[in-house]
């Protein structure tokens, strides 16, 4: 029989200590019985364990042949509340000239109950809600043991309980535990083999007696209803019991448990509680901190209505709650019901506002790793949540997790059917781009940003722009030369909304250090100009600063003595341009983008911000903005908008700026010339760019333009092939000059050779009527 337990005990590890596969540690300052226990990591993967070692004078030692006994018990019972085994050993270890036999248990990592409280330092409702949820634990334990597999442990005290790294209660102890033989009418001899270990205060009276005929008839929770008796008063008198007469102070017993705790004291065996019933009908039990952790438990059994509503308490709710049992228990809880999709969508709201709580080694470790994961999440709600909350964890995120997992995922909300989806994407992309290689960057999403400057939505062209000003920076320079000045002039310039070209001319500013004397001079100016008559007056007053800006930039240049065929960008003389998003038209329920065109200019203009000043920054930043509920992200995500089916404008950009060679269909082939209505003067060359033509209010007076200008709109949008500049289709012409001779003959007011003959004025005549009266006639 020796030799089986040594078997049983000794497992995979009896080859000594040094096979041990754990390091054992520092111990803890209390144990139950005679064991020891150690800290211990494992030698594999350096996972933290738990260890516990008891030594014996020899091999027929009572308590070596007990702890056979707990070794064997705690392998074979499996419970959520049992401590969990992971290893065992039996092994020689040689102390001077003796030889002691020693036994080894390796489980889940775990700390002695009475020191995890004194490390807590809970007090109040918070520790009386912790203890309920402990107590909760250990009945399930117990009730466990009692009812359904008809075993008795025997010492149920503060000190056969241990606590996990998420503040979960275990029952441990196991030397004592034997079957249940009540109906073994038979057996005469103890029932409890190992009952001589637990100490007589923690003994009912029958057991204190030896009297085995009444524990028989007794049922098989009876002599476990006392020791949770026990437990309860040493956990709530904060002292060890030293007598049973002890046991008669309730004064530290709650209220709401007392009657419960009467009842699992009982004299009578046949009389006392069973723990299933205490945790079925106390009061005590049904408090916050229970009942959320219970329902967490059986998460994937409600609705999505009652999972909706939870969640959405949750983060008020966890304020009331222990603080380390929400960061070490339900945080963990609920980062894995996300990961494995059980949970609703708000419930990331929950995550990330339990997170905050954490320090930044903890976040990046305990939280991180699922909102990466959820990146991959096919939910809507769930993609609409991570977006509009990125401000939050995206400077915690590598560069190397944005390029490789995250930024793919992303990706596809720019291609959404879902117009809001599409731009929470766009705004995304400023906190996510200091983390994008040059290869992603040009490769991929400036792609995505030339197909979002032609989109439907009006909010969404505008943002693109404001977009591609804030991250010029992280463009290289080849990249900035084909993109930035294409991108402003011949898009955003000629956009059929106001705010479109207001941030047109905005990023112009505010990107004015990477533009050379020629382009500014060629390229630039001649767009901006074009503004100063613009309808809106937003943008005309915009169009003056930037002239104003550029103006000072190539007299500064002139001043030094450059000419124009100098390279390189001029010196910032200009001030950096605080650059906000501008006012989502989708966040008006109802509204369609035409709506929005159709109202005044002036109130949709005054969500773009301002141009302000700062002498020391050249870099442009994203300002605050009113937030945009979830509740409007479902409206549109129900009713999303047809997705435009234009290709890729900007055709493939390798690294370095160059174009790479594609088949067929890469540039602008997609965009043709339509034929519409011949628009305003003043905006002909605003529409030419544009794929889908804009309603517009028709204008009429000093602001319209000289036709010649609608003439050459039409003339912008040409077809891209293959091997051409990505950006030539959209590029504006650069401006010729003619020298023509300085002779002028005055043959004819007509004549070709002048070229001021054509806008001559004929010279004066004069007619004396007869009263003598002079009078000018004009022609």
């Amino acid at each position: 029989m020796l030799k089986f337990l040594k078997g049983v005990v000794a497992g995979s590890g009896s080859g000594g200590l040094k096979e041990l596969p754990y390091n054992i540690g520092e111990p803890y300052s209390s144990a139950w019985g005679s064991w020891i226990h150690y800290r211990g990591t494992s030698k594999d993967d350096g996972s933290s364990v738990s260890i516990f070692s008891l030594s014996g004078s020899n091999a027929q030692d009572g308590h070596l042949m007990a702890a056979r006994n707990g070794v064997k018990r705690l392998r074979t019972v499996r419970h959520p509340n049992v401590l969990s085994f992971l290893h065992s050993a039996e092994v020689e270890v040689v102390e001077g000239s003796i030889v002691r036999p020693t036994i080894y248990i390796v489980t889940e990592p775990v700390m002695p109950l009475s020191e995890k409280i004194k490390e807590l330092g809970l007090e109040g409702t918070q520790r009386d809600e912790y203890y309920a949820w402990g107590l909760h634990q250990i009945a399930k334990a117990v009730s466990f043991l009692n009812n359904d597999c008809k075993l008795v442990h025997g010492n149920v005290c503060v000190e056969s309980v241990v606590v996990t790294p998420t503040l979960d209660w275990k029952l441990h102890a196991f030397d004592v535990l034997s079957e249940f033989d009540g109906h073994n009418e038979a057996a005469t001899g103890p029932m409890l083999q190992f009952e001589w270990l637990v100490g007589a205060q923690y003994k009912p009276i029958e057991l204190l007696k030896n009297d085995w005929a009444t524990i028989r008839k007794s049922p098989p929770w009876a002599v476990d209803s006392w020791g949770m008796g026990c437990l309860i008063f040493e956990l709530f008198s904060a002292t060890k019991l030293a007598r049973t007469e002890e046991l008669r102070n309730v004064g530290c017993v709650p209220k709401t448990l007392l009657p419960d705790y009467q009842r699992l004291l009982s004299s009578t065996p046949t009389r006392r509680l069973n723990t299933a019933k205490l945790i079925e009908n106390s009061d005590y039990f049904h408090n916050k901190l229970v009942e959320t952790i219970q329902f967490m438990e059986v998460l994937n059994l409600k609705d999505s209505v009652e999972k909706d509503s939870f969640f959405r308490k949750l983060p008020n709710l966890a304020e009331q709650l222990p603080r380390q049992t929400v960061l070490k228990k339900l945080l963990p809880m609920l980062a894995s019901s996300l990961e494995f999709g059980s949970a609703a969508a708000p419930a990331l709201n929950s995550l990330l506002k339990l997170g905050s709580w954490l320090s930044t080694d903890e976040f990046n470790s305990k939280v991180l790793p699922t909102i990466v994961k959820l990146f991959a999440s096919n939910d809507r709600a769930i993609r609409v949540g991570l977006l509009q909350h990125i401000d939050q964890y995206g400077a915690s995120l590598s560069a190397q997790i944005v390029d490789e997992q995250v930024y793919v995922h992303v990706a596809t909300g720019f291609s959404d059917t879902s117009a809001f989806l599409r731009e929470l994407t766009l705004k995304a992309m400023l906190i996510l781009i200091p983390k994008l290689s040059q290869r992603t960057i040009t490769g991929s999403l400036l792609k995505y940003l030339s197909k979002l400057q032609v989109d439907e939505e009006p909010a969404i062209r505008t943002n693109t722009t404001i977009l591609l000003g804030n991250i010029a920076s992280y463009l290289n320079e080849g990249t900035r030369r084909r993109v930035l000045i294409n991108a402003f002039t011949v898009r955003a310039l000629r956009d059929g909304f106001a705010p479109a070209r207001a941030a047109g001319l905005m990023a112009l500013s505010a990107t004015s250090l990477y533009y050379d004397p020629t382009e500014i001079a060629t390229r630039i100016l001649p767009n901006v100009v074009v503004l100063t008559i613009d309808p809106d007056s937003d943008v005309r007053s915009k169009a003056f600063e930037a002239i104003d800006l550029f103006l000072q930039s190539m007299k500064q240049h002139h001043e030094k003595g450059g000419a124009a065929t100098d390279s390189g960008a001029l010196t910032n003389v200009g001030s950096a341009s605080l650059l906000g998003w501008a006012m989502s038209s989708l966040t008006l329920k109802g509204k369609g983008s035409e709506q929005v065109l159709a109202s005044s200019s002036n109130s949709v203009v005054a969500s773009v911000h301002q141009v302000t000043t700062s002498s020391n920054n050249s870099a442009l930043y994203v300002s605050d903005t009113p937030a945009t509920h979830l509740s409007s992200a479902v409206d549109h995500i129900d009713h999303p908008p047809p997705s435009p089916t234009s290709t890729d404008g900007w055709g493939e950009i390798d690294e370095n700026g160059e174009q790479e060679e594609e088949s067929d269909k890469d540039g602008w082939d997609d965009i043709e010339v339509m034929e519409e209505k011949k628009p305003p003067a003043a905006l002909a060359t605003i529409h030419a760019a544009q794929q889908r033509p804009i309603v517009q209010t028709k204008i009429s007076g000093a602001n319209s333009l000289p036709s010649r200008h609608q003439n050459r709109a039409s003339k912008d949008v040409t077809r891209v092939s293959d091997d051409e500049d990505p950006w030539a289709a959209i590029a504006a012409p650069q401006p010729t000059t003619k020298v023509k001779s300085l002779s002028v003959t005055s043959t004819s007011s007509h004549d070709d050779n002048d070229p001021w003959a054509a806008i001559a004025a004929p010279p004066p005549s004069t007619t004396v009527l007869e009263e003598g009266v002079v009078v000018r006639l004009l022609p």
